[in-house]
């Protein structure tokens, strides 16, 4: 029997696991697993596993361990070669929905060789997908291939700006209506954060809430970091418009510009603004902020870890008071994921003072906050490589670490994403 490499399903969405199964070499052999991919941005990745074939000359990633290479410490992980592959060519960040290719070579210790791939879709077959330029708002909608109403979601980039076409694509796969919407560093609008409006927001909710009818009229709002703050913030301010907050690694106040502002602003430049007036925000004349962490790496040449500058900001309690996120006038369930190691802002601490302040509170509706030792700024949805943790900030340049080791990340991609479509399945009414 010659060796091969059978991968199945070959061909699904990006969040589903798959059966890897190396057979017909030589007993008690060794394996290197090789798995490489190129992404859409240009970058190339790669993996290097050592397995021991059993007696039969069979391996089977979903039961075996590898006994060296990059994801030897974690054990029994069955897409480990995906996510344990690193960064041999460093590209420029880009989203796309565009399928994936991983490629698998395994040679054996008596030189027999296997070759196989397997292809990871963003976009579920039968999802349409709509470029939105409407009453000034600006985004794409994606909308399941299944019969509607449907729930729906706005899903909000972070301090990097942009649209972010894949989570809403991979929504969609899964029943949801999902309108990846940008508000700034994307065609047609502003390229900074500095002073964006929250009306902008309340009329991409009514559009979208007019444009897809869905069920019970339910409409969330999903971030992912400054997005999160910006969801806890759009929830507060027009409860009667949000139906759910999900907050990936949030924030419990506002902040400033910080990095996404234009070039000339300091970065404790007012991000937000309501009715044409300034939302105060936790650096404005913070009498305890300590930029430096900020500023500058604790050893030359290394990235920017900087979550302690933003630990001092929180020393001010008056500041924090003022820039809290009124949580509380949130009409609807929220959903909080964090990482310990989050290497941005402390998003767990930030997680825990939006819980422990609900609860003091008593709080109405539901607050889950899910809490993933060890991970860092970047959780995402499973099956990507996630040991490349510090990267050149989108708009700022500078190289920034967003903490967490590569295998809790990726148990946090893993672990968190069904946990989302499940809070949206049960504040919507379907569950």
């Amino acid at each position: 029997m010659s060796a091969r490499i059978e991968v199945t399903p070959h061909t699904a969405l990006i969040d589903v696991a798959r059966a890897i199964v190396l057979s017909g070499f030589s007993p008690h052999a060794e394996l290197d697993v090789t798995a490489r991919q190129r992404q859409h941005d240009g970058s190339e990745w790669e993996s290097v596993n050592r397995f021991v074939a059993d007696e039969t000359g069979t391996v089977d990633l979903r039961t075996a361990a590898p006994v060296s290479g990059d994801y030897a410490a974690s054990g029994v992980q069955p897409m480990g070669v995906v996510w344990s592959m690193r960064c041999v060519k460093e590209a420029p960040g880009a989203d796309s929905i565009e399928p994936l290719q991983v490629d698998l070579e395994v040679r054996d210790s008596h030189g027999a060789t296997a070759r196989a791939s397997f292809v990871q879709q963003i976009q579920a077959e039968g999802v349409t997908r709509r470029e939105v330029h409407a009453d000034g708002v600006v985004g794409t909608l994606f909308i399941p291939a299944t019969p509607g109403p449907h729930p729906a979601v706005v899903v909000l980039n972070g301090s990097g700006g942009g649209i972010n076409e894949p989570r809403a694509a991979l929504y969609a796969a899964h029943g949801v209506a999902a309108l990846a919407l940008g508000y700034f560093k994307a065609p047609g609008l502003p390229p900074t954060i500095s002073r964006t409006p929250l009306e902008y927001f309340a009329r991409a909710l009514d559009w979208l809430r007019q444009t897809v009818q869905p069920r019970n009229g339910f409409v969330a709002v999903a971030g992912q970091s400054r997005g999160a703050e910006l969801a806890l913030l759009l929830g507060a301010t027009y409860p009667e418009r949000v139906s759910g907050v999900i907050g990936y690694v949030p924030s419990a106040v506002l902040h400033g510009t910080l990095r996404a502002g234009a070039a000339d602003e300091p970065p404790d430049s007012v991000a937000w603004t309501l009715a044409g007036k300034p939302l105060p925000h936790v650096w404005e004349d913070n009498r305890h902020a300590d930029w430096s962490a900020f500023r500058h790496p604790p050893t030359p040449g290394e990235p920017l870890r900087q979550a302690p500058a933003f630990v001092s900001a929180l020393d001010d309690s008056a500041a924090v008071a003022r820039s809290r996120i009124a949580v509380e006038r949130i009409a609807a369930p929220i959903l909080l994921i964090s990482g310990t190691d989050d290497g941005f802002w402390p998003s767990s601490h930030y997680a825990a003072m939006i819980v422990d302040d609900l609860t003091r509170r008593g709080f109405a509706h539901s607050v889950e906050h899910l809490r993933y030792e060890g991970a860092g700024h970047s959780i995402l949805f499973p099956y990507v490589p996630t040991t490349l943790v510090a990267r050149p900030h989108p708009v700022a340049g500078v190289r920034i670490t967003a903490g967490g080791t590569a295998a809790a990340n990726a148990h946090a991609n893993e672990a968190s994403w069904p946990r989302v479509l499940r809070f949206i399945e049960t504040a919507s009414g379907a569950a």
